[in-house]
């Protein structure tokens, strides 16, 4: 081969080996850049290298969280009593929030776990974390991070359209009860979870004392120690609420039943005694929303009959 002609057909290879090993770094570089990366509840970074695909939702009201940030389509599985929306009744379940069946994930192939920050088996989450699986944890502490969550799981699913806006819907709709109900004359009430034993929610539980805040309610027991500590049923009589609001479930007889035991009570003596769907206030995902504006709703028609702080 002339030397020339050597010259003039190595050079320009090498050139162009060159440039595809530039042009393969830079890509590299630039797929490196675009990993999305957020914290969860437990402040743990979360990183994907692309938008989750297929997604495993360890709560209820993670499971509602991803479906209303436009994500519900890449879930598949779910954990028990994930029945928001009906679409999800139709999922895998992989156990419940305290069992949870490994090999049954491991077989959906998750690219993300989205799990409830105390209710999940934790050490059973922490293998999933062994084998390489992300797992974003979601304890909202109050509203604002109910939307926050929002945003963050639609930014790790792609769908950051549709996560913005239920983010946005639920912050206006939350802002709304706050001015319609701000200056509203206190009502004592007693937030009643449980039936038997009497559990109701105390100091550790914020997202609650923010929603009976908003719609101008006092809780009688706010001062308790923990989450959701059980209460005597002396307490509640010496507390003498005004109102007894209790949440119920789908199949659970009448909360309520048990204080027509006690006609003493202002709340019995009045008939200012109330359920709401134990779904809306005790998920803390978007629907929390609606379970807010019907305790505000019990809450006003409490003081057209004159239940206010004396």
């Amino acid at each position: 081969m002339p030397a020339l002609f050597e010259r003039r057909t190595v050079y320009p290879i090498a050139y162009w080996l060159v440039a595809v090993a530039l042009s393969a770094l830079s890509f590299a570089g630039q797929a490196k850049a675009a990993a999305l990366t957020v914290t969860d509840d437990l402040g743990h970074a979360v990183t994907l290298e692309r938008p989750a695909q297929r997604i495993v939702s360890l709560s209820p009201h993670t499971t509602e969280m991803l479906f209303a940030a436009g994500a519900g389509s890449r879930v598949v599985g779910v954990v028990a009593y994930s029945d928001f929306p009906a679409e999800a009744r139709l999922l895998p379940q992989v156990g419940n929030s305290s069992a949870l069946d490994l090999e049954r994930i491991a077989a959906l192939r998750p690219d993300l776990v989205v799990a409830w920050l105390h209710g999940s088996a934790r050490r059973q989450l922490e293998r999933l974390a062994d084998l390489g699986i992300p797992v974003f944890y979601s304890d909202p502490p109050d509203t604002a991070r109910i939307a926050d969550t929002l945003v963050l799981l639609g930014r790790l699913t792609g769908s950051d359209k549709q996560a913005s806006q239920a983010a946005d819907a639920f912050r206006q709709r939350i802002a709304a009860l706050r001015r319609s109900h701000a200056g509203a004359p206190p009502v004592s009430v007693f937030m009643q979870v449980w039936d038997d034993p009497l559990i109701t929610f105390g100091a550790q539980a914020p997202l609650y004392a923010e929603l009976l805040t908003l719609c101008g309610g006092r809780n009688v027991f706010g001062r308790l120690p923990g989450v959701a500590p059980a209460v005597a049923t002396e307490a509640v009589i010496g507390a003498d609420p005004a109102v007894i609001v209790a949440t119920r479930g789908k199949t659970q007889a009448d909360p309520l039943a048990v204080w027509q035991r006690w006609p003493q009570l202002r709340a019995v003596a009045s008939r200012q005694l109330f359920t709401i769907d134990a779904d809306l206030l005790s998920r803390p995902g978007p629907r929390i929303a609606e379970g807010a504006s019907q305790l505000c709703g019990v809450l006003d028609r409490a003081r057209t009959h004159g239940a206010v702080e004396r």
